[in-house]
């Protein structure tokens, strides 16, 4: 999507970041991704031998460039984790792939960036417990579907009710909002939540999947929220991690607005943000 390079060539005119503060990831060794996809799933999707059912469920046509670019993506959200251990923040300008389940894409997600990041940083224990925010408005089914069983890993999922997809799996907490949800109802319902949930679950480091498609201008989305309200939605989350001194990392999930300023201003919010709050 246009976005991808739109937003970084933003955030450097405007000063926010320099190019000095991007990093290229390589392409992820399939010894990470196997931690949370299972190896039949993962053979079949490097061999480029997925069914057609299973080749439209993701949404993509499946490619070897195309297995290339999602490689990247999961190790771009591994290494900003551990920038994060680091430096307390860091963002991966894609990612965020939540329909990636352990044994199958959906929704334009073939492999689970997030999930792959916050078990490798447990397996090596650099993080006892994870706390994955998502507040995209379609559920993360695949990352609920992956951590079910999981006590090290509390998955909140923040999402349109009537949206996609039409089966949810369950999260640790899911609250599915209904259509027309605007800026004071969105924001008074994730401030009471996150809260109790940091105060209660007490997590090493958090993952924020930072989709801008709650805004009220999306095309696919539903909600109501304003530019300013989305923005108010980042703060709070920036701020409860920098408060609590909670690493975080944040992919940038979906927008679809139809006018692409949008999307990127909404976006660049998350990264000014961040830079305000955790300089």
């Amino acid at each position: 999507m246009e976005k991808y390079t739109l937003l970084p060539e933003q955030l450097i005119y405007e000063g926010t970041i320099s190019e000095s503060q991007l990093f290229c990831p390589a392409e992820m060794h399939e010894r990470e991704l196997l931690m949370v996809h299972d190896i039949e799933y993962w053979q079949k999707l490097r061999n480029l031998s997925l069914s057609y059912s299973e080749i439209r469920k993701t949404g993509f046509p499946l490619s070897e460039a195309f297995i290339k670019r999602e490689l990247t993506i999961m190790q771009g959200t591994l290494d900003a984790a551990r920038f994060a251990l680091v430096n307390g923040i860091a963002f991966n300008i894609a990612g965020g792939t939540h329909h990636a389940f352990s044994n199958r894409g959906e929704g334009f997600c073939l492999l689970n960036d997030l999930a792959i990041a916050a078990k490798q940083l447990i397996n090596e224990q650099l993080v006892k417990k994870a706390l994955i925010v998502d507040l995209d408005v379609h559920q993360g089914n695949g990352t609920a579907e992956i951590f079910k069983d999981d006590s090290d890993v509390f998955t909140f999922s923040m999402h349109g009710a009537s949206n996609y997809p039409l089966h949810k799996e369950k999260s640790d907490l899911d609250i599915a909002l209904r259509d027309g949800t605007g800026d004071n109802e969105y924001l008074s319902i994730l401030d009471l939540n996150l809260k109790r949930i940091i105060d209660e679950f007490m997590p090493d480091m958090i993952f924020y999947q930072s989709g801008v498609d709650v805004l009220k201008q999306d095309k696919l989305g539903r909600l109501n929220l304003s530019i300013d309200g989305c923005m108010m939605r980042d703060k709070l989350v920036l701020e409860y991690a920098r408060v609590n001194q909670i690493p975080m990392v944040a992919a940038m999930g979906g927008g679809y607005s139809v006018d692409i300023k949008h999307i990127v201003e909404a976006h660049a919010n998350t990264y000014r943000l961040a830079m305000q709050i955790f300089s």
